[in-house]
């Protein structure tokens, strides 16, 4: 959810402050449901082609007897290929919700498979790290608690130098820290985060990929920003975060899409945005929204917006901070590219996935609030009609829109003479048959400024009266919350 703080036609007798603070009231309980129902996402990292397309590869639900005797084998067969084999055939039982509540229950799996990931034997180790990764991906929370016995050893192998041993350890225990706060609270005293920052200086992408996606999973746990984030920006994590977010040959879209959800998570908490500031957050995330615009320009992927929503959401959240007036020698937040870039992602989110739009409105919102420039940018570049051929896609979107426009508006004179006349007048008149209060709130805002800057604009048809008295339009900006990301399952071959 937005905490939005709009200027709007106000009730007669109703004082502006008590209007904010029941607003805010609504926002917060709007914002606490969609938390609690927010959606778990689990990573599942298999080999074999045969079990990803359900072939015959795969095993049945095994019942306590066959776990027994897989993990005996396992345990004591008297060739490696045989415990091999036996920790396979686990491994693939253990891909049933069925067989995995059977393991926990049985008296001493756990133990047994702890046994075999900490013994000297490379691939025993591996499939009983592979068997700890299916049951990590358990929807069921006694599964995952299940695993704590396991964790301090996984944490242990970041250290290792086998990258896809550790790509394992990494998505395992990204499955776990969502799950459970049982595992959280045994993680962070025993280095996650310092083991973390190890990790991003590994050369391989598949590492980083994965560390990406560990670290935003412990970044969205409750606790995150009295206990989690100040740790995360105390170490070298951040500033590793931001190289790995610069646009050029190197920078890999899977590394990139987990990394800029982790700088959303810290930026929504609000610890420390001043230090990110300073780190160059805001520019990375600039050049990234310019890299962005010219990606959908050369290519129709709809993959992108897995980039673009973080970016943008990281972008408008960083500009409510004060500090970011104070570093434009850090950005180029002045140049009219900004504004363009943004332009050509609203429209290629028009084509393929308008749920996107408002995070881009949402940005030029921000941008708009308390910048003469970025106003001055959209009337330069014409881009005032292609603003208002969006009002028609929804109700959020529209309220969006005409928030922007009453931005510009509110800068004076000079700029509503550049609003009016045009397709401006034709758009709102359509607008106010519109059945949406907020729809219609905004425009009569917006008309309200008019009204105000260009007294000429008085000589209309008749419009409807405002039932309220204005007490003033205020630009605000506002920060963007995190929501739940996409369930997700990755297949390696």
């Amino acid at each position: 959810m937005w905490n939005r703080r709009q200027g709007r036609l106000r009730p007669a007798g109703c004082g502006v402050e008590e209007l904010r603070r029941r607003r805010r009231e609504r926002e917060a309980a709007l914002r606490k449901a969609r938390r609690e129902q927010q959606l778990v996402s689990k990573r599942l990292l298999r080999e074999d082609a045969l079990e990803e397309t359900g072939g015959g590869g795969v095993a049945t639900i095994l019942g306590e007897a066959e776990i027994q005797q897989f993990l005996q084998l396992a345990q004591r067969g008297t060739e490696e290929k045989e415990r091999e084999k036996a920790l396979v055939s686990l491994r693939r039982g253990l891909q049933h919700p069925e067989t995995q509540q059977t393991f926990i229950r049985l008296e001493g799996s756990m133990r047994t498979l702890v046994g075999l990931l900490t013994s000297n034997q490379a691939l025993l180790q591996l499939e009983a790290a592979r068997c700890l990764h299916e049951l990590s991906h358990s929807e069921q929370p006694a599964v995952a608690e299940a695993c704590l016995p396991a964790t301090s050893y996984l944490l242990t192998y970041l250290s290792g130098h086998s990258s896809d041993f550790i790509e394992l350890c990494l998505y395992t225990l990204g499955n776990l820290i969502v799950e459970s706060e049982a595992v959280r609270r045994q993680l962070l005293p025993q280095g996650i985060i310092p083991a973390l920052a190890a990790c991003i200086q590994s050369p391989h992408m598949a590492v980083l990929e994965a560390l990406g996606y560990a670290l935003s999973q412990l970044l969205q746990a409750r606790e995150a920003p009295e206990k989690i984030i100040p740790s995360v920006l105390g170490s070298t994590l951040p500033q590793h975060m931001l190289q790995l977010l610069q646009p050029g040959p190197k920078l890999s879209p899977g590394v990139a899409v987990e990394f800029a959800w982790c700088l959303h998570y810290i930026i929504c908490s609000q610890v420390n945005n001043v230090l990110l500031i300073t780190h160059g957050a805001l520019s990375t995330l600039e050049l990234l929204l310019l890299d962005l615009a010219g990606a959908v320009q050369r290519t129709e992927d709809a993959g992108l917006e897995l980039l673009a929503c973080p970016v943008l959401r990281g972008l408008s959240n960083l500009l409510t901070e004060a500090a970011a007036e104070d570093v434009g020698g850090q950005m180029q937040f002045g140049d009219e590219r900004v504004v363009a870039a943004l332009f050509i992602l609203l429209q290629f989110f028009l084509r393929k996935q308008s749920s996107l739009l408002p995070e881009g409105l949402w940005l030029l919102n921000n941008l708009t609030a308390n910048s003469p420039s970025f106003c001055t940018s959209l009337l330069s570049l014409d881009l005032i009609e292609p603003l208002l051929q969006l009002l028609p896609v929804s109700n959020v979107v529209g309220v969006l829109v005409l928030t922007v426009l009453c931005n510009v508006a509110e800068k004076g004179p000079a700029y509503c003479q550049q609003l009016w006349p045009g397709p401006l007048l034709h758009s709102l008149l359509d607008i106010l048959a519109f059945s949406d209060i907020e729809v219609v709130d905004q425009s009569l805002e917006l008309l309200q400024l008019l009204f105000l800057y260009r007294p000429e604009v008085c000589f209309l048809p008749r419009l409807p009266r405002p039932s309220c008295s204005n007490q003033g339009y205020r630009p605000w900006r506002s920060v963007r919350q995190p929501s739940s990301r996409i369930v997700c399952v990755l297949s390696r071959r």
